[in-house]
């Protein structure tokens, strides 16, 4: 049996229809916090959006240290290098992340990673001598 590709929908509209609307039209398929922020930073968005067509028509790489932009359908398919404190790193926008913010997919922190425990660490260590 051939599996079909799923076609990718929000709220019933695809990919196309979300980005033939306008930005304050979509605002209306998405939650109401970021929905509020839409049409608050509303020239903000559009600047930016600009912007950032220019850089990839230039085919310059797109870095931000906004991490509070809302993705918009007509960002999908852009490559944008997000900074998270430390570094610059890469993310791709695709459909799913439509509604989320940019800063979500640019983690600030590491996972914990244990080594061996130290002198101290256990009752029984405590009373080893150190050479």
């Amino acid at each position: 049996m051939e599996q079909e590709k799923k076609v990718f929908t929000l709220r019933g509209k695809s990919l196309e229809e979300l980005k033939k609307m306008d930005i304050r039209e979509f605002a209306k398929y998405i939650n109401s916090r970021e929905r509020r922020t839409i049409l608050r930073n509303f020239a903000t968005l559009e600047k930016c959006l600009q912007r950032w067509k220019k850089y990839n028509e230039k085919g310059k790489q797109i870095k931000t240290h906004n991490r509070d932009i809302i993705v918009l359908p007509q960002m999908v398919g852009l490559t944008v290098y997000v900074y998270n404190g430390k570094e610059f790193l890469q993310v791709k926008i695709t459909e799913e992340m439509l509604g989320h913010r940019l800063g979500e997919f640019s983690v600030t922190r590491k996972g914990v990673k244990h080594g061996a425990p130290g002198i101290g660490a256990t009752r029984s260590s405590a009373f080893m001598s150190v050479k």
